[in-house]
């Protein structure tokens, strides 16, 4: 009889443990809620610069940062305070589907262009610091968001339709947790 309350209790020790540790979040991190089901976690400050590729749009070059964890694109240019000409920040996710991004605690001008799977430029819109309207995708083929200094891709003459690639070539030939290529 002793030894099934101390199994029992111990079974309620480990599961009050678990539940406690659970329901803490990391001093560092918020908790942001898009939608019923949805909650992703950025960090409350500039996150540490990301991993970084060449890009190129056309005869353009770019040096973009490669977000591709929930807190990475969760972050994204939260906090940062300026960017280079050609900077960007590349957001990779799963697959595709509709997208949708915001600028939340985020003070530098920002165009984003929605790419397809292959790197092909749908749409583009240029978005406002601090400005929390989510800019949607139209298409529901996004699976890369590009995003630049705002009106990067007007001064090039970018627009949709065109083409970003990786050293490797199209962006579905990248390894995106190594930066290498796929083969």
């Amino acid at each position: 009889m002793g030894t099934g309350l101390w199994k029992s209790g111990g079974c309620l020790l480990l599961i009050a443990a678990a539940l406690a540790g659970g329901c803490r979040r990391p001093a560092t991190a918020a908790r942001v809620e898009e939608g019923p089901s949805q909650r992703h976690w950025y960090l409350d400050r500039a996150q540490p610069p990301l991993p970084t590729i060449p890009l190129w749009v056309g005869a353009e070059t770019l040096t973009a940062e490669v977000a591709r964890t929930t807190t990475q694109i969760a972050t994204g240019m939260m906090y940062r305070t300026n960017m280079a000409e050609n900077a960007a920040m590349l957001f990779v996710f799963r697959g595709p589907a509709k997208r949708s991004f915001y600028m939340r605690n985020t003070k530098i001008p920002l165009s984003v262009a929605y790419l397809d799977p292959e790197g092909y430029i749908l749409e583009i819109y240029d978005m406002q610091p601090m400005d929390e309207t989510p800019v949607e995708s139209v298409s529901s083929n996004v699976q890369y968001a590009l995003e630049t200094r705002q009106g990067w891709f007007k001064r090039r003459g970018i627009g949709p339709g065109a083409l970003v690639r990786a050293p490797f070539g199209g962006l579905n030939e990248v390894d995106w947790r190594t930066l290498r290529p796929l083969r």
